[in-house]
């Protein structure tokens, strides 16, 4: 099956100047990765008045020849990467990964990277979809900014890329003209995101009625539930913790306590569960209590006060910092929209 790269409708004709999307692929890159943003940018396009500027999508491969994908699907690219000029708005790097005794693995294109060292600093948006950031981050353009990829590769990302602040959780982060995002579906978001940048809430709504998504899935949140992690393994005290620590909410859970907790000091402790985990103790922490606010406002009827002191967030000022900091909401606006 053959699927040739997704581009902006005819009426294109009449909007100047469409903004100019390319997309890099490589062999055994997952097919919605691509796909998924491009299909965003194309539905955009067509819901547009007439006159009014569209996107353009193009894929690029390293010689414009077709690519298997991860799926088994060939897609079509458009142009080489040679062939990418500096008439590019926005550049989006999909990424695929892949199996190696048990672990999941990013996959690191050399010729995608060292190309993106060429093209990327005169591109004025640049994003990666997935496991796509681990080759921005190995091109060098990631150091000392946030960013996020795919959760399962994300321990992988930040032990490689220490200079990189590494953040597990949001289905995307923007930093100036760099965005990052977990990827497959959130690639999808982000890209709407982009749309309502580019032109307004009112075009990204229609594109997201249009494909039937939500129309905005905030950047902050989550990529998962936390409880939902995968369940501890037999004798792993780290994973014994992380199970403990879902489980008493309520207690002193700091890295000091945690530490002494496994019998480590706090120092190699913190060491060992970034290593492990990708991200802080306290972020962890505090994700898993933000999680379980979360819950507590979509499922139950307690108030703000009861639901600081059942996540053990603590006060209803905590409550309000830790989404504003990691939803950039409202508890009671979450409530309202998803309960």
């Amino acid at each position: 099956m053959v699927i040739a790269a997704l581009g902006a409708g005819r009426n294109d004709r009449r909007m100047r100047p469409p903004h100019r999307v390319v997309v890099a692929a490589f062999p055994g890159v997952e097919l919605l990765n691509v796909t998924g943003p491009a299909e965003v940018f194309s539905v955009a396009t067509r819901v547009a008045d007439c006159g009014r500027a569209g996107y353009t999508v193009r894929v690029a491969t390293d010689r414009g020849e077709p690519v298997t994908t991860s799926s088994g699907i060939r897609l079509m690219a458009d142009l080489a990467l040679d062939e990418v000029d500096g008439n590019v708005d926005t550049l989006l790097v999909a990424g695929a990964v892949q199996v190696r005794e048990g672990e999941v693995e990013p996959v690191l294109d050399r010729g995608i990277i060292d190309w993106l060292r060429e093209v990327a600093p005169g591109t004025p948006r640049l994003g990666s979809v997935c496991s796509g950031t681990h080759l921005l981050a190995a091109a060098g353009l990631l150091d000392g900014r946030s960013a996020t990829t795919h959760w399962r590769t994300a321990a992988r990302l930040a032990a490689d890329h220490p200079l990189v602040t590494v953040d597990a959780d949001p289905i995307f982060i923007r930093e100036g003209r760099l965005w990052t995002c977990a990827g497959i579906a959130s690639g999808m978001d982000m890209a709407l995101a982009m749309v309502t940048e580019d032109h307004g809430p009112a075009r990204a709504l229609a594109t997201a009625r249009t494909m039937v998504m939500y129309v905005k899935r905030a950047g902050g949140q989550s990529q998962f539930s936390v409880p939902l992690t995968p369940p501890a393994a037999p004798g792993d005290r780290l994973d014994d913790l992380r199970v403990w620590i879902g489980e008493h909410l309520a207690e002193d859970l700091s890295a000091e306590a945690l530490a002494s907790r496994v019998h480590l000091s706090a120092r190699h402790f913190s060491r060992l569960f970034r290593a492990r985990t990708g991200t802080t103790p306290a972020a962890y922490v505090e994700s898993v209590r933000l999680e379980a606010a979360r819950r507590l406002l979509q499922d139950s009827a307690h108030g703000l006060p009861e639901i600081a002191a059942l996540s053990g967030l603590g006060s209803v000022e905590s409550l309000h910092r830790s989404f504003r900091r990691r939803l950039g909401t409202t508890p009671a606006q979450y409530r309202r929209r998803f309960r």
